[in-house]
């Protein structure tokens, strides 16, 4: 331990007393200075050097400071890019409005940058409710891409399809991917992927600058079963594969590595995995905890927005 003179002792019980009043007894810098007979800016000296000299910790009591921890935590867990958590209502723990509002403030920062961008999204729940947070902007210098199919099987359109409600919002041109999310065949993907309009939307896709995606679960109430997109049997048989969760209906195992599986040769979204490219996930519940970690493993998102409940599960 350094030995102090008995002068700078007397400076750090000074810069400590001048501590405690400022950040404990919530004194400003003036009364501070008459409190202790010193000018002003010795005053503001003195509560400096009691942070400088490490007398004061400062802790900031609030619970967005536990999220702000967790998420610290996640991002070097997972070696993620950027991870924002959100706290948790205990009385409505399934609700996306905290999440959403979160994913919309990063998707806005998107639109107001004034160089053009290519944004994608992907479609679900968890996306319908990060656009419906988004204000209305004049953002049409950028294009808004579809990274998966927009209709079902029998033709019926996606009910949680967001790029239109964005595009509406922002004037933004908009790509939407008209084709069925998973198609009957596997011979039928390309040919209805080579077609002009299609081909040019996935070439777009394919170079966006940012990615939104929510992640699906693929239990027995799995998304794409819910939705119409797959049959009970073919999940069963995704899931006896080891398929346990799906990103714009690509399944994949606890590692992240997509299936090799005949659903996923039918499936006609963008492909993944595109390096370098910004993929930021939207996700939440206890349901997803095992979906939303494989996709960090196998490094399919690149940035995550979730909950403090599922954060600390996440973690454990």
């Amino acid at each position: 331990m350094v030995k102090r003179t008995r002068k700078e002792a007397a400076r750090l019980d000074e810069a400590a007393r001048a501590g405690w009043l400022y950040y404990c007894a919530g004194n400003t810098q003036d009364e501070i200075a008459t409190k202790l007979g010193v000018s002003r800016p010795t005053a503001q000296r003195l509560v400096s050097a009691a942070i400088s000299e490490g007398l004061v910790k400062v802790r900031l009591d609030h619970p967005i400071a536990d999220c702000m921890e967790l998420a610290a935590r996640l991002k070097d867990h997972y070696q993620l890019e950027h991870c924002d958590v959100v706290p948790t209502d205990p009385a409505a723990p399934d609700a996306m409005f905290g999440m959403a509002q979160a994913a919309a403030n990063v998707l806005e920062r998107v639109l107001q940058s004034p160089e053009s961008k290519v944004i994608a999204l992907g479609t679900g729940r968890a996306m319908r409710s990060m656009v419906n947070e988004v204000q209305r902007i004049d953002a049409s210098h950028h294009k808004i891409v579809s990274l998966v199919g927009t209709i079902a099987t029998d033709g019926a359109a996606s009910f949680y399809d967001a790029v239109t409600e964005l595009a509406d919002l922002t004037r933004a041109p908009h790509y939407p991917l008209s084709i069925p999310v998973i198609v009957p065949r596997a011979e039928q993907r390309k040919p209805m992927q080579e077609q002009a309009p299609m081909d040019n939307i996935l070439h777009l896709a394919a170079r966006a600058d940012v990615k939104f995606v929510g992640i699906g679960q693929m239990g027995d109430d799995a998304p794409l079963l819910v939705d119409g997109f797959i049959t009970p049997a073919e999940l069963k048989s995704l899931q006896d594969h080891g398929g346990i969760g799906e990103l714009i209906s690509w399944t994949f195992d606890r590692d992240g590595q997509i299936l090799d599986h005949d659903v996923n040769n039918r499936v006609t979204s963008a492909p993944l995995q595109i390096p370098g490219q910004n993929t930021i996930a939207v996700a939440k519940g206890a349901k997803k905890i095992a979906a939303i970690r494989g996709a960090m493993a196998g490094k399919l998102i690149t940035s995550l927005i979730t909950d403090e409940a599922t954060a600390k599960a996440l973690l454990r």
